[in-house]
């Protein structure tokens, strides 16, 4: 396998260094990573295991994969000071908004480029993994890539012009997820549950009832039904979360997001 160096390692960064790391698909001497704060990268390093380094243009010519992870604004400049270094490269990007066409503009045409949004649960290996339909990486790299961040969750080929609501769902999704383990935990504690085993109930319901869909590929309406019996709980429950409009609100918190587009 290549050696692939990481520009930038904040959360997402670090999700995906730790997947690979921890699962044995590539070693510490083949991640490489580059953040101006040395002394944090260091102790990252420390605690996921790949290499730390000090300049930034010394990672890019010793590595063949760029992973460009810094925050969006900021990669303008890195590529102001990096276009040179980068030919020849292929070159990974998970900023948001930085696509294939923005790229473009900036790098020398040698610079093969896949622009790729994942999510944080790739960190345990449920992520989505949305690649862009347009790019520019050579079948063995496409190939190679893939396979990666497969072993991170769920990869998905996204149209160019659907990436924004695929990454609405499935980037902000998890903080709206979250916020659902939390109220039912809060929900469960309010009637004498421990906190932790009250969470530990929620995400795992969440987790079951998800991977439950994803396998049997029925309609959630569907397996909604299966649950609620006449006259019986769960669809009480139902009723009150529909006059609360739980669905509407989703979809508003996605209009959000979209609205920022």
């Amino acid at each position: 396998m290549k050696r692939i160096g990481f520009i930038g390692m904040g959360n997402m960064a670090q999700a995906i260094a730790s997947g690979w790391i921890g699962r044995k698909l590539l070693t510490g001497d083949q991640v490489y990573a580059y953040a101006p704060h040395y002394d944090k990268l260091e102790k990252n390093a420390e605690r996921i295991g790949f290499t730390p380094c000090r300049d930034r243009d010394e990672m890019i010519a010793a590595c063949d994969i760029i992973l460009m992870a810094c925050k969006p604004y900021q990669i303008e400049g890195v590529l102001e000071g990096t276009r040179d270094l980068l030919k020849g490269k292929a070159l990974l990007s998970v900023a948001a908004g930085w696509n294939y066409g923005k790229y473009a503009g900036f790098l020398d045409p040698s610079t093969r480029f896949q622009y790729i949004m994942p999510n944080t649960p790739a960190m345990v290996g449920e992520g989505v993994l949305l690649f862009e339909e347009t790019n520019s990486l050579t079948e063995e790299e496409s190939r190679e890539v893939r396979e990666l961040f497969a072993a991170l969750g769920r990869v998905e080929t996204i149209p160019d012009r659907l990436m924004g609501i695929a990454t609405a769902i499935s980037g902000c999704g998890p903080a709206f997820v979250d916020m659902v383990i939390e109220a039912l935990g809060d929900a469960g504690v309010k009637y004498g549950l421990p906190r932790n085993q009250a969470y530990a109930l929620s995400a795992q319901m969440i987790l079951g009832s998800a991977r439950l869909q994803l396998e049997t590929g029925e309609h959630p309406g569907i397996l909604k039904d299966k649950v609620c019996s006449p006259a019986g709980t769960t669809i009480r429950g139902v009723d009150a979360l529909e006059h609360n409009a739980v669905r509407a609100a989703f979809i508003d918190a996605v209009d959000a997001v979209m609205d920022m587009e």
